[in-house]
């Protein structure tokens, strides 16, 4: 079955850098588009950037020359690394694939920009 394992969250100043990983299973990794979503608590989740099989990118644009998304086919990971972080990119942070009209998500990585 799909798995979503994100990892790297934690405390960080703000200026600070963090690097998140996903680690996926249960499918061909390589072939699908891969998301990474944020959520507030009592807000709806946002879609932070996007990385397509042929290793294009997207971002929204509060995050845009901030954040980079990566892809590893060998290592079936996708991976946000976040520079200069703000306290409003605290939230959990998921990554996500739609597999045969099916969305999967990871259980989620805490991230907090405080000093």
């Amino acid at each position: 079955q799909v798995q979503l394992v994100e990892s790297g969250g934690g405390l960080v100043q703000p200026g600070g850098s963090l690097r998140l990983s996903c680690a996926a299973s249960g499918f061909t990794f390589r072939l699908f588009l891969m998301n990474w979503f944020r959520q507030v608590s009592g807000k709806q989740r946002e879609l932070v950037a996007s990385i397509t099989s042929g290793g294009s990118t997207n971002y929204v644009d509060s995050v845009k020359g901030r954040f980079t998304i990566s892809r590893d086919n060998a290592k079936n990971t996708v991976y946000l690394q976040m520079n200069s972080l703000k306290p409003e990119d605290t939230a959990i942070y998921y990554c996500n694939v739609r597999r045969v009209g099916v969305v999967h998500w990871g259980q989620g990585t805490q991230v907090t920009v405080s000093s």
